[in-house]
């Protein structure tokens, strides 16, 4: 499977907000940005559902359901995301020509309306142009979606250093999981088997959703010689 997607193409998107300015301030900003992950993964253009959207309501529940998704033209596939306070992580591949650059515009300028409007402000809320990082090799492949979904362990005074995992630097891995089970904007939830935002999400590529994802991860993280790839050092 990983092959095959690398032939077709599996892109690390992500982008940072300017003047690192907190892109989220409470649960309803990331809420909204989950929402718009759904909302514009469409060739078509967001209608009124977009617009009435009451991201209060959803920000309460867990595993709320976006309507039907079969009839929808996505421009994407989701594999993996996290939501950080001032950039996000996507891994995303394009399911027809254009798709990946008409869905990131939209979730750029969608996001950052949504945004200036809140908060009373104007101007451009995104560092520059979205980065996007084809992942080339297999050794990447394997590495990538763990990446992603550890990123919030920079918010956890003891695992904050989860990258020098070769000083052994992790701290209690116990204790990194049940943080991790506590951050809700991300795809990691999803893939230890428990129903978050799983309308948005392609699983298949990495594996199907399940308990084991949460072995390999530890795994992973006890493996001091799987260092982190130049590429993805994008913080």
């Amino acid at each position: 499977m990983g092959g095959s997607m690398l032939k077709m193409g599996l892109f690390h998107v992500l982008n940072h907000s300017i003047e690192n300015r907190d892109l989220f301030l409470d649960s309803r900003d990331y809420a909204r940005f989950v929402h718009n992950l759904y909302e514009f993964n469409n060739a078509a253009p967001a209608g009124n559902s977009y617009r009435l959207f009451n991201s209060d309501q959803m920000m309460d529940i867990r595993c709320p359901s976006f309507g039907d998704t079969s009839r929808r033209k996505r421009l994407v596939d989701i594999h993996g995301w996290c939501l950080m306070r001032d950039h996000y992580h996507l891994l995303l591949s394009e399911r027809r020509e254009g798709g990946l650059s008409a869905f990131m515009r939209k979730i750029n300028v969608g996001y950052a309306k949504y945004h200036n409007e809140r908060y009373d402000r104007r101007g451009f809320l995104f560092r520059g142009k979205t980065k996007k990082v084809r992942v080339e090799n297999l050794p990447h492949f394997l590495y990538v979606i763990h990446y992603v979904h550890l990123n919030p362990l920079d918010y956890s005074p003891e695992h904050a250093l989860w990258r020098h995992r070769d000083k052994g630097l992790t701290g209690n891995l116990q204790k990194a999981f049940i943080y991790l089970d506590t951050y809700r904007w991300s795809s990691y939830l999803d893939y230890c088997g428990t129903k978050n935002f799983p309308s948005i999400l392609t699983t298949t590529l990495f594996k199907e959703a399940s308990e084991k994802y949460r072995q390999e991860l530890s795994e992973h993280l006890r493996d001091s010689s799987v260092l982190p790839n130049p590429s993805l050092t994008l913080e």
